[in-house]
């Protein structure tokens, strides 16, 4: 049902609640660096998806693909189903981890849904019965135990393995439970078989995934099985939930104490006493050592009864050499290395003659010493930090594909740009990602803020009045159960800072309970943030959170002031909504009829927004285009005006919770730009588009970013330095210019010996006047930084208007704040063309799968005074199709005449497709040129 009127409040994504009342073998490499579907291949007659499973004790072996269908199309008993040597003629097939739709897209049943309206075409009612998942697996040696370990089946699954039912979808229900099915008395000796019958999702009615207002939701609902189903073998004794709960001395780092835990299991009718042994090495090559100086080891003899499990632990207090002097501390990206350790344990049980135990179970994985801390601040807002050091949050909101495919290559793509954007944390609303995602994200120093979805079965039952979808008392358990799967999957990785038990509201004091004694015991190691609001749980108390928004435009001054959704406080998701990407993305998304309305008419639904009626058009965003920039006189020149006014929105905001995260009153402690990426071909809450490709948005949130940065406030005009590396610097010069828009200086300050501290503190430069005497209504200003050598370190241009925008707190909503008035940003239509020149070398990698870098020196050659605005780089290969991904040092960039710069680009030799790289230059007042970017000798 809707949400009650009481619901119906501003700081709730009303919209949310829209989108869900509307009703991988997959792609064969083409999700690569986010390439589009691949054309359709021929269906095998007969669909082979077999396994081959070894006998080894501890090995954990995926399924390697299935067969599916639907049930409505299959008439034999689910006995003769999941029997081994089934024939699956005229099913299809589908990958390890695959969604239902996922699997059809590959095999070109249906067109590909991220280009125009193709999604309509597909028809919801194929996915309204459940579907068959069938795999193969083999085993030769039956003698070592067996089991199914899975979690991701979405909905609920009946389970069974050669003919006989080991599973039911009241059972298996959640897609976040995690399920181990001793499978051992049913394995035979060659073909096995195990089959999955899915049952349809609805994220309103089951704890699952939903899309809400993010994307046109997929017809199936991603439906499927997203996570690995293991077969795993083993002995007598089994190993589980091995874990290290570690401790840091703070302030000083110099000692850690490891607290090493593990389930022993003894499956077997026999009393036993097995040797549980274990070491810990850096990931490394140096790192900590214990008494031999090669890392730690430890070992202990566990007596069992038959059908005995015991918690195993492992403390400095019997084990000294889990207490670490100089510990390789990890660090997030920015302000230190990231450093890992392994956990190896083996349990042996005896065998017979032998003086050496027989393996019966082993585990082997990663973990960071770190620590995290989160206490709410004088004003009640979360002030995060780690390792002793505070931390102003900048992330972004993270979105897996819309169809729930993994790509190990385009993630860690993805997660490369947040490093390079200089953001330092992304959330995770719900879809929580694969184990790779984490074990990524604690390679690359990127903070993830997981927690449950909002507005979905998930927030049914909250701590309010507000109403949802009541919860049975089958919800319960697995809610429990899904808490429990994830603290386990997610406690050991570094860049885990905490979980949000809530989003948009906080849970009941039931649920509430259930969470929390599910994270205890799993020893969960960071802060439970009760939700991502502004709420209070019962247990847990006040969020220190903030939620208001807003998710539509509003203008770059907007984030200055310190109510709404301005920069105080952790706010944990908001942007000025619209991102309107690149000319070359939106040709590869839309059909020329939606080109055209995208430019010619604000009003038109944009298919490729939202589903929800609050974000149907582009309407608000477009209004505030051409009021600020001008109306748009072509489809070329609505994008660029776009990737301006992304630019300097998107900048503004990073910039105002920067400036303001050191304020001695209400300052800010966290900003997630909502979103990071949006997992389809969309049109809005991206930072970077479904391709990799980048433009204002990116751009603009790389440059406010950046370590050492010169910015300026639309507030009270200050020009302020931000210095977000760990030391103070001194002997700063800091210059800033003001010009009308045809190049004429009418303003020039330069302040020297500027100072400011480290861990981002911020010195202000100066202020600039009120007004200057014959500035233009538009006008530019330049801000460029250089340090005590006289090399430039910073730099910043911003187009700015004599007239403000001016808006309207008092009409306020949930999503928005009312512009009543505003800036006058049309002089940038009488800009001259400025002349600018490039040229490039490239220094190719030795083979397909190095690395190439790109060199380009960029001009402005004009003899008069006219600065080039906003000057783009692109990568192109000899089909002029962008290179992606690709990271810049730096782009769009502004000149005056005789300015030059040198930036590079890095990317993968392999995806020139044996092209010779180019250079496509184009600007808000250059034309657009290409330059080859010949071979370096």
């Amino acid at each position: 049902m809707f949400p009650s009127p009481v619901r119906v409040v501003r700081f709730v994504r009303v919209a949310r609640w829209e989108a869900a009342a509307l009703a991988v073998l997959g792609l064969l490499g083409a999700l690569v660096a986010g390439a589009p579907a691949a054309a359709p291949s021929p269906r095998a007659a007969h669909v082979r998806a077999v396994t081959a499973v070894p006998a080894a004790p501890g090995s954990a072996t995926p399924l390697s693909g299935y067969a599916i269908r639907s049930t409505a199309e299959v008439s034999d008993a689910a006995e003769v189903v999941s029997a081994p040597g089934y024939r699956t003629t005229g099913w299809y097939p589908a990958g390890p981890r695959s969604t239902v739709l996922a699997a059809l897209v590959a095999e070109g049943k249906h067109p590909d849904p991220f280009y125009s309206t193709n999604q309509q075409r597909i028809p919801a009612a194929d996915f309204t019965v459940p579907w068959w998942f069938r795999a193969g697996f083999t085993v030769e040696d039956t003698s070592s135990r067996t089991y199914l370990d899975f979690s991701g089946v979405v909905s609920a699954a009946d389970v069974f393995v050669n003919g006989k039912q080991v599973a039911t979808a009241s059972a298996v229900a959640g897609a976040y439970t995690r399920h181990e099915i001793d499978v051992t008395g049913l394995v035979r000796a060659g073909a096995n078989a195990v089959a999955f019958r899915i049952e349809p999702n609805n994220p309103r009615k089951n704890l699952t995934m939903g899309w809400l207002d993010w994307l046109q939701p997929p017809p199936d609902e991603n439906m499927g099985i997203v996570r690995d189903v293991l077969v795993r073998r083993g002995g007598p004794v089994a190993l589980r939930d091995a874990h290290v709960v570690t401790g840091l001395a703070l302030p000083s780092l110099a000692t850690a104490d490891l607290t090493v835990k593990a389930q022993v299991r003894n499956d077997s009718a026999e009393a036993v006493t097995a040797t549980l042994s274990g070491t810990i090495d850096p990931a490394g090559p140096t790192g900590p050592t214990g008494p031999g100086g090669t890392g730690v080891a430890f070992r202990r003899d566990v007596p069992l009864r038959a059908h005995e499990t015991k918690t195993v632990a492992f403390a400095p207090a019997d084990t000294p050499e889990l207490h670490l002097d100089s510990p390789r501390v990890w660090w997030p990206a920015g302000m230190g290395a990231q450093e890992l350790y392994a956990l190896d344990l083996t349990v042996t049980v005896p065998r017979a003659g032998a003086e050496s135990g027989a393996v019966s179970d082993r585990s082997r994985h990663g973990f960071g010493i770190r620590s995290v801390q989160a206490p709410l601040n004088k004003d009640g807002a979360r002030q995060y930090s780690v390792n002793g050091r505070p931390l102003l949050v900048r992330g972004a909101g993270w979105s897996p594909d819309q169809l729930l495919r993994w790509d190990r290559t385009y993630a860690e793509d993805r997660l490369a740009y947040a490093r390079d954007l200089g953001l330092n944390t992304l959330r995770l609303e719900g879809h929580l990602e694969q184990d790779e995602f984490f074990d990524l994200a604690d390679r690359y120093g990127i903070l993830t803020l997981p927690g449950w979805q909002c507005c979905t079965k998930w927030e049914g039952e909250v701590n309010g009045t507000e109403a949802g979808e009541s919860w049975t008392a089958a919800d319960h358990p697995v809610a429990k159960a899904s808490m429990a799967a994830e603290a386990a999957r997610l406690r050991d990785h570094p860049s885990v800072v905490s979980f949000l038990i809530g989003s948009d509201f906080a849970p009941d004091a039931e649920i509430e309970k259930g969470y929390l004694d599910a994270l205890k015991a799993a020893d969960w190691p960071t802060p439970v943030i009760p939700a991502a609001s502004a709420k209070s749980a019962p247990l847990s108390g006040s969020s220190g959170m903030r939620m208001p928004g807003p998710y539509d435009w509003v203008p770059p001054g907007y984030w200055y002031d310190k109510r709404e959704g301005g920069a105080t406080g952790f706010n944990s998701e908001t942007s000025a909504g619209p991102d309107v990407p690149t000319l070359d993305t939106l040709r590869r998304m839309m059909s020329p009829a939606e080109l055209t309305a995208l430019w010619k008419d604000p009003a038109a639904p944009q298919y490729h927004r939202s589903p929800s009626r609050t974000y149907a058009t582009l309407k608000l965003y477009d209004d505030a285009l051409t009021a600020r920039y001008g109306a748009p006189r072509s489809l070329e020149d609505y994008v660029a005006k776009a990737q301006l006014a992304q630019y300097e929105n998107v900048r503004a905001q990073f910039e105002a919770y920067g400036r303001n995260a050191t304020d001695a009153s209400k300052p800010s402690t966290g900003v997630i730009y909502w979103m990071f990426n949006s997992g389809w071909t969309s049109l809005h809450w991206q930072l970077v588009d479904r391709f990799l490709d980048q433009g204002g948005a990116y751009f603009g949130a790389k440059k406010a970013n950046e370590p050492l940065h010169i910015q300026y406030s639309y507030d009270d005009r200050t020009v302020a330095v931000v210095n977000r590396r760990r030391a103070a610097v001194s002997g700063l010069t800091a210059r800033v210019s003001l010009f009308n828009t045809d190049g004429t200086q009418k303003y020039d300050r330069t302040v020297t010996g500027l100072g400011v501290g480290g861990d981002g503190a911020k010195a202000t430069a100066l202020t600039l006047p009120a007004s200057v005497e014959g500035l233009s209504t538009t006008h530019l200003a330049r801000l460029v930084l250089t340090d005590a050598a006289g090399r430039e370190v910073s730099r910043n241009v911003y187009w700015l208007s004599t007239r403000r925008d001016v808006l309207d707190y008092d009409e306020s909503d949930w999503w928005h704040t009312p512009t009543t008035a505003y800036a006058d940003l049309t002089g940038l239509r009488s800009m001259a063309q400025a002349s600018v020149s490039a040229t490039a070398t490239t220094a190719a990698g030795a083979d397909e799968q190095a690395t190439s870098t790109t060199t380009v020196t960029v001009r402005n050659t004009g003899t008069g005074n006219t600065p080039a605005l906003l000057t783009d780089l692109h990568l192109v290969d000899g089909k002029d199709v962008p290179v992606l991904p690709v990271q810049w040092s730096d782009n769009q960039i502004s000149l005056w005449p005789g300015e030059s710069a040198t930036l590079t680009a890095t990317y993968r030799t392999a995806d020139l497709h044996g092209s010779a790289p180019r250079i496509r230059v184009s600007g808000w007042n250059t034309p657009t040129a290409t330059v080859p970017a010949a071979a370096r000798r």
